[in-house]
């Protein structure tokens, strides 16, 4: 259910970002065989953690998740701020002035270093060596 603002009310993590927060009873509680407590024990004991996790939750949310839903729309709206206006043109200024060094430093090897190499592996390309036995 989609309300005016747009947010699902029913799907809240349609991503699944938090599956591993996904908490049940049999999660946390178990009981191996051969060790139970009284059914009316158990089935209590269930119903006591759903219901304080559930309202504790709520409780939390309701006093805190605002004030920590703003705090994270800041962070992520600097993040974004200083991606958009800092490093992305930062890095692209980057990459268009590393381009031209490139270039430039490729000039200078193909120019000045590789017929110095050349030469030099002409003259030592005619030595051979070899292993004797002696």
């Amino acid at each position: 259910m989609m309300s005016s603002a747009g947010v699902d009310l029913v799907m809240r993590d349609p991503n699944n970002i938090n599956d591993r927060v996904k908490v049940c009873f049999e999660d946390v509680l178990a009981e191996p065989e051969g060790g139970h407590s009284f059914d009316c024990v158990w089935a209590n004991s269930y119903r006591c953690f759903e219901c304080c996790k559930n309202c504790w939750y709520k409780l939390l949310t309701l006093f805190f998740g605002i004030c920590i839903a703003m705090y994270w729309g800041y962070e992520f709206a600097v993040i974004t701020f200083w991606h958009v206006w800092i490093y992305t043109p930062a890095l692209r200024v980057y990459m268009i002035e590393c381009g031209f060094l490139q270039k430039f430093w490729h000039s200078c090897l193909q120019c000045y270093l590789r017929p110095l190499f050349e030469a030099c592996g002409y003259c030592f390309s005619s030595i051979r060596v070899t292993n004797s036995t002696e």
